[in-house]
C-alpha cells in the first residue's frame, strides 16, 4: 500500500490559476523582451566568425519566462501569454509604420532623423513577421512538451522538462526566424545562413541550459507564492 507521504510518478500535474500579480508581471516582461528583440534583430552582428543579430542577448529571456509560465500555470495560460505577446508585437510594428509615414520637418535635421528612423525601424515589419511566426511556433512547442512531460513526472525532474522542451522549441524558433529574416539582416550566402542558424540555436539553447538553476529557483519561488498552486 502506498503511504500518504509517497508522491507517485503518475500523480496529476499541479497548476495555478491566474489570481496573483505574478502572471501579469511575467507577461509584460515577455512582451517587452520580444518587442526589443525585434528591433535589435534588424542589425546583423559579426563577432569574429560568429554571425548573429542585435537581439541575441534578449530573446532567450522570453523562453525562460515561457518555461516559468508553462510550469506554474499550464498550457492554456501559456498559450494566452503567447497570443497576447504576439498581438502586442503586431501593434508595435504598426506603430513603427505610422511613425515613419508621418510627415516630418523639412530641414536637414528632420531629414536625418527620418532616415535614421527608416534605417532602424524600416526593416522591422519583416523581422516582426519572422519573429512572430518563430516565437508562436517555438513557444507553443516548448510549452506543450513541458506540460506533457509534467503530466508524466508530476513535480519531479523539472530540469529535464526545461531542457527537453527548450531543445525542440529553440530549434523550431531559430529555423523559422532565420529563414525569413536572413535577407533583411544582410545574410546573403548559404555559409552565413548555416552559421546563423547553428549559432542562434546553440546560443539560445546553451543560455537556457545555463539558466536552468535560476529558472528552477524562479519557478519554485512563484509556486510557493501562488495560493492556488496545486489546490
Amino acid at each position: 500500500m502506498t503511504s500518504a507521504k509517497t508522491f507517485p510518478v503518475s500523480a496529476p500535474p499541479k497548476f495555478a490559476s491566474i489570481g496573483s500579480p505574478y502572471f501579469g508581471i511575467m507577461l509584460a516582461v515577455m512582451a517587452v523582451v520580444l518587442i526589443l528583440s525585434n528591433i535589435g534583430a534588424s542589425k546583423g552582428v559579426a563577432i569574429g566568425p560568429i554571425i548573429t543579430d542585435g537581439g541575441f542577448f534578449l530573446f532567450p529571456l522570453a523562453y525562460i519566462l515561457g518555461d516559468v509560465i508553462s510550469e506554474v500555470y499550464g498550457f492554456k495560460v501559456a498559450r494566452k501569454a503567447i497570443v497576447t505577446t504576439f498581438a502586442l508585437s503586431v501593434f508595435a510594428s504598426l506603430c513603427y509604420w505610422v511613425i515613419i509615414a508621418l510627415p516630418g520637418f523639412g530641414d536637414e535635421y528632420g531629414a536625418s532623423k527620418q532616415a535614421a528612423l527608416e534605417g532602424a525601424l524600416g526593416p522591422v515589419p519583416q523581422i516582426v513577421l519572422a519573429s512572430l511566426l518563430a516565437f508562436f511556433a517555438g513557444q507553443t512547442i516548448n510549452s506543450w512538451i513541458l506540460v506533457k512531460m509534467k503530466a508524466r513526472t508530476g513535480e519531479r525532474s523539472l530540469w529535464a522538462r526545461i531542457m527537453g522542451s527548450s531543445v525542440a522549441g529553440e530549434f523550431v524558433d531559430t529555423l523559422i526566424f532565420c529563414s525569413i529574416a536572413a535577407s533583411v539582416i544582410g545574410i546573403t550566402d548559404v555559409g552565413m545562413f548555416v552559421n546563423y542558424v547553428l549559432v542562434g540555436f546553440l546560443y539560445k539553447t546553451l543560455v537556457e541550459f545555463a539558466f536552468v538553476p535560476l529558472t528552477t529557483l524562479a519557478i519554485g519561488w512563484v509556486k510557493k507564492r501562488e495560493p492556488s498552486y496545486g489546490a
